[in-house]
């Protein structure tokens, strides 16, 4: 990019984020704001994911206004020592202003991801039979390791376990600063090619588990009308204590519009279940709202690699080969360490590979 300026559009939204900070830096100082956790919160995460990209920008501005200065100086002291000194500085000034420019647009498209603290993981098992569920029990497991290696809040919503092992589905709730821009990625069908455990000849078996990750955005609660959503409690179903098939803690929602369901009996509360499946169904319509807005501009762009829907194969692990080969990047990786929880190299590329994607649709 020119050092000499950005494009229109660009520089637009960059003023409009400048003045978006400026407001929410206002509403902080606000004492009626202050006495409001979840509005103070909402705020700060918003201000965390805007104040690198303003920062940035306003010191490109500065770089090119030194350089304005220096260019009008070494026209007016040509010759002179003071003009060579002022042109002579500005080289630096405009790589510096390429830097920051770079910078700022990596931010940029990057900043609404910033900016969700907490998702829901969902993974269930597919084709394969038991191994599908050993294998969803593995995924399960690769991903606790890697939120907890990272700090992030790791909180099982519910898990309904394989016949012989694993898990057949899990909702999991990750909390953390940057959770999402991290699973954002490990929505799609992953396919396992390995010898299972139950097989005397040692053939190779594909089996598959697919992943849905879906944000848990701040104002969705105002975005649902409750009045949409029919509620049902019934008795929890399978094995349990004494409350199962004798209490209704079940908590089963029914959204009209849309007609999804969330059913949701993990707990012996009653009320923690429907807390549970609340989040679940904001959830899932949330992603739906998303799904559907970029099928109506998936020519100009698409929010993560790959569209991340359960059909879409993302990933496969080579139990021989001790690989996992992802296929958006088109690179394999080492199989133990990612199935330990060290993901940050792949999360790192694919990170990497978006930004570059989403520049270039800028």
């Amino acid at each position: 990019m020119c050092a000499a300026k950005l494009p229109p559009p660009l520089a637009r939204r960059l003023d409009e984020m400048a003045s978006e900070l400026a407001d929410i830096e206002s509403a902080l100082a606000d004492p009626a704001i202050a006495v409001n956790p979840k509005a103070v919160r909402t705020h700060a995460i918003r201000r965390g994911a805007l104040e690198p990209i303003v920062r940035s920008y306003r010191e490109w501005k500065a770089c090119q206004s030194e350089v304005e200065s220096n260019t009008a100086l070494a026209a007016t002291e040509r010759g002179s020592e003071l003009g060579e000194l002022a042109l002579a500085e500005i080289p630096a000034l405009n790589a510096r202003a390429d830097e920051l420019a770079s910078s700022m647009l990596s931010s940029l498209v990057t900043s609404d991801d910033r900016s969700v603290l907490s998702l829901i993981l969902e993974i269930r098992a597919g084709v394969g039979g038991d191994e599908a569920c050993l294998f969803a029990g593995d995924l399960l497991q690769m991903y606790q390791r890697f939120a907890l290696s990272r700090g992030w809040r790791w909180e099982e919503m519910e898990i309904s376990p394989g016949d012989a092992g694993g898990i057949s589905q899990a909702i999991v709730g990750i909390s953390g600063e940057g959770a999402w821009q991290a699973f954002g990625y490990e929505g799609g069908t992953h396919q396992v090619k390995r010898v299972p455990a139950t097989e005397a000849q040692g053939r190779v078996h594909t089996s598959t588990a697919t992943v849905a990750v879906m944000p848990e955005a701040e104002t969705v609660d105002t975005e649902i009308d409750r009045d949409e959503v029919r509620e049902i409690l019934t008795t929890a179903q399978g094995p349990g204590g004494q409350n199962v098939n004798k209490v209704a803690t079940c908590v089963h929602l029914i959204h009209a519009p849309t007609g999804i369901e969330v059913r949701m009996q993990e707990t012996r509360s009653q009320t923690q279940n429907r807390e549970k499946a609340w989040r679940l169904m904001r959830a899932r319509i949330v992603e739906r709202r998303r799904v559907e807005a970029d099928a109506q501009r998936s020519a100009q762009r698409r929010a993560m690699i790959g569209s991340g829907s359960r059909s879409e194969k993302i990933r496969t692990y080579r139990w021989k080969e001790n690989v996992a080969v992802d296929h958006r990047l088109e690179q394999s990786f080492n199989l133990q360490p990612l199935l330990f929880g060290s993901m940050g190299e792949l999360i790192d590329a694919l990170v990497a590979m978006d930004i570059a994607r989403r520049v270039e649709s800028l």
